[in-house]
């Protein structure tokens, strides 16, 4: 994960006034990757290994994910099905405790994929998004959260790390699921291209 989305990222908290959460997801439509960033409290850690260059002190990589975002690029817009870009946080977790495969229609446990759903969209977790930036993800037609967009899994797990969702971001269960029991709400979720 390159340095440069960690430095575009702290400056978008320090422009909002938002404060860094412990965990932040950093996910690259580009490369099709979500990265686990984590900061570490420890002094010990600081002094016994030094900051990636440009990495902010205190955070150190932790994980990269193969992920899918939108098959329709980038939007910021209701009804595009793109993938939004910018500063979010997790708003809502569901999902919790549902065996994998579990399949979600409005947010809502409906079956299984091993029953019938082999290829549902939406399954086992859901992240649920909201934006953070005024007029760029959040509020009128630009809200992330209105748009529904989730980090959640899929059916369809062999098409993870290619475009080829409608506008959401899925994750394979065996990333998500550890990631959804980590993760508290309001962490922050940086999306770039």
């Amino acid at each position: 994960m390159p340095n440069q989305e960690l430095k575009v990222f702290f400056g978008s908290c320090k422009k909002y006034g938002i404060v860094p959460t412990r965990f932040v997801l950093v996910v690259s439509v580009a490369d099709q990757t979500v990265s686990l960033v984590e900061k570490v409290w420890s002094p010990a850690f600081r002094r016994s290994e030094p900051a990636e260059a440009g990495t902010p002190n205190g955070y150190r990589f932790v994980r990269t994910f193969p992920c899918s975002t939108s098959r329709f690029g980038i939007s910021q817009v209701a009804g595009s099905n793109g993938t939004p870009l910018g500063l979010h946080r997790i708003a809502e977790k569901i999902g919790g405790g549902w065996p994998v495969g579990t399949v979600f229609r409005g947010r809502k446990p409906v079956g299984y994929t091993w029953k019938g759903l082999p290829f549902a969209k939406i399954t086992t977790r859901i992240l649920w998004l909201e934006g953070l930036e005024p007029g760029f993800n959040r509020g009128g037609n630009v809200d992330s959260h209105a748009r529904y967009i989730y980090i959640h899994g899929t059916g369809d797990e062999p098409t993870i790390g290619r475009p080829m969702s409608c506008g959401c971001i899925h994750l394979a269960a065996n990333d998500l699921i550890p990631l959804f029991d980590k993760l508290p709400g309001g962490t922050l979720v940086w999306i770039e291209r």
